[in-house]
This record gives structure tokens, C-alpha cells and sequence, in this order.
């Protein structure tokens, strides 16, 4: 349905994209994930026709868009980071502005919104000035504008930062919700790992300009099939463990957060007798110790050597 070709976008003397390759099949949700400073927002602009590419094609049921992008305008919503509302109009003087904008009039107009403020969750306070609603409703309805003209494809660039969990939980129900009634096509970017294995079916990382791996979030995982990721909780740490846990050369990645330390080691390396050894010398009590299945947040840290909210 959607292709980016060999996709470059150069700013002076820095390439911010670097021949990116990607498809997105209709009906599927894909995330594109990587840490700040990746090209995420620079390959979205260029794929919703906002940003002119360098060189490399954007092409939509094989028909490049550079050139001649309405046909692809006319079919996609998109949700950008910052919201982009008129916050001195209600909810409803809002939807009726970017409805005409879109082309809708009449009853037309009226129908759809009504029926994106009754999906969004926000028709009881149609009337209300926007700048009296909270984070969360504001992003929501940021995403029923980029509704209204029933869009095949949804763009949504971090839908969800700095809003609280109900709200968040809302507006990732209402995105699954359209995927599966509507057969919409959804590309989503996060920082929250946990959304993009809640939502996608497939999964694009980039890391300074480039794509660096691609798949479904089971063939993403296999990347660290070699490995186990060990989990070891205490209720507290001491410097002397985690000193001499740092020392140990087959350790190949080490996360230390208040209350769990993850380790990564090769897959064939029994590592418990070794941290329960280190532990009693240290005259730390552990709580337990633990292989865990390999998860996205591991494999995206493997690969860029970040977190993703880095």
C-alpha cells in the first residue's frame, strides 16, 4: 500500500535520514521506534509529504508521491507530537474549522462530528474551551481532527507523551478500535515500549538516520536468541555486588534499577551459582533470581546501546 525507496534527507551537512526502506501493508498497525534524535520525525514528514526527500521516492499503491502527493493527502490523518488545536474555540468550533478544511459541509460536516466526538469520548464536553481540558483530553482531540474525513492511513507521532494513565489507556484502545473496525493502517511512534507491544503487528527501529531492523515483534525478539536476559531482585543493593557483577567479562549488558538488576549473558552460561556466590560474599539477601524471555525494550537497548525513552 505505502513504500519508502531508498529514503534520504540531508540538512546542510547532516543526513538525518540515510536510504530508508520500509512497506506498510493495508489494514496493519507498524511502529517505528528509536531513540530521540533517530529520524523518526524527519522520515514521518517525509513520508505524510510535508518535508521534500533528498533523493530516494515515497510511493503509494506504486505511484510516487514526490511530485504530485494529493492523491496521498487525501486519504491520511495525521496526529502530530505537538498538539495542534485552537485552544480559545470549544472542542466543537475545532472539529467544524478542520471539517471544512477537509472539505466536509452540511450535514456531512455535522454527522462526522458527531460521530468522532462519540468515539474519542469527549461529546458531553463538545462545548467547552480548550484550554480548560486536561493533557489527555487534548490529545484525544487532536486525534479526532486528524479523524474526520475517514482516513485509510493514520499517522500518529507520540500520541501519548505527557498525559496521564486513563487518558493514555483511552486513546490506545480508540486506536486498536479503528484498526480493527475500520481496517485503517496506522503508523505509530512511541517512546513507551509497552504501547508498541500492545498495538503493532510489525516493527521499524531506527538509530541515527538508519534503519537497523525490521520484523514482527516475535522475529525482533530472536535477535537475542543467543542470549538470556537474567533478572536479580533484592530489596536493596549494596557497591560490592554490583562491583563485582560489573567485573564479570561474560556480563555483556548490565541494567541496575532500585529493586532488580538485569544482566545479559550468552545463552549457554549458567550464571546463578556464580550471583548467589557473589551475593552471600557481598552479604546481600536476594529475593530471587530469574531467566527472563527476551523483550522489546532488551533487543532496542542491544541495538542502539539507549532505552528507548533516552
Amino acid at each position: 500500500m505505502l513504500e519508502l525507496m531508498d529514503l534520504t534527507k540531508t540538512f546542510k551537512h547532516t543526513e538525518a535520514v540515510k536510504n530508508v526502506n520500509m512497506f506498510i501493508e493495508k489494514g496493519e498497525i507498524v511502529g517505528l521506534l528509536g531513540p530521540n534524535g533517530a529520524g523518526k520525525s524527519t522520515a514521518i514528514s517525509m513520508l505524510s509529504s510535508l518535508v521534500e526527500p533528498t533523493s530516494g521516492d515515497v510511493r503509494f499503491r506504486n505511484k510516487s508521491m514526490i511530485k504530485n502527493p494529493q492523491s496521498l493527502r487525501e486519504v491520511l490523518g495525521l496526529v502530530p507530537q505537538e498538539i495542534a488545536l485552537y485552544e480559545d474555540l470549544t472542542a466543537l468550533e475545532n472539529l467544524k474549522f478542520f471539517g471544512r478544511i477537509y472539505g466536509l459541509k452540511g450535514q456531512q460536516l455535522q454527522n462526522k462530528i458527531e460521530e468522532v466526538l462519540d468515539q474519542i469520548g469527549l461529546y458531553e464536553r463538545r462545548k467547552e474551551v480548550v484550554k480548560t481540558f486536561s493533557g489527555g483530553m487534548k490529545r484525544r482531540l487532536n486525534i479526532g481532527v486528524a479523524m474526520l474525513h475517514n482516513p485509510e492511513i493514520m499517522i500518529m507521532d507520540e500520541p501519548t507523551v505527557g498525559i496521564d494513565p486513563q487518558s493514555r489507556n483511552y486513546i490506545l484502545e480508540t486506536v486498536k478500535r479503528l484498526n480493527e473496525e475500520k481496517q485503517m493502517t496506522v503508523i505509530y511512534t512511541s517512546h513507551y515500549m509497552e504501547e508498541v507491544e500492545f498495538l503493532c503487528d510489525r516493527i521499524y527501529i531506527m538509530d541515527k538516520g538508519n534503519l537497523i531492523a525490521s520484523g514482527t515483534k516475535d522475529e525482533i525478539k530472536q535477535i537475542l536468541s543467543s542470549e538470556n536476559s537474567i533478572s536479580i531482585k533484592a530489596d536493596r543493593w549494596n557497591d560490592e555486588f554490583i562491583k563485582r557483577l560489573q567485573d564479570i567479562p561474560t556480563i555483556q549488558r548490565m541494567k541496575v534499577e532500585e529493586k532488580e538488576i538485569t544482566i545479559v549473558v550468552p545463552k549457554d552460561l549458567n550464571m546463578f551459582a556464580a550471583v548467589a556466590k557473589i551475593a552471600d560474599e557481598s552479604k546481600l539477601e536476594l529475593r530471587s533470581i530469574d531467566i527472563k524471555a527476551p523483550t522489546l525494550e532488551d533487543v532496542f537497548l542491544h541495538l542502539t546501546g539507549r532505552a528507548l525513552r533516552d
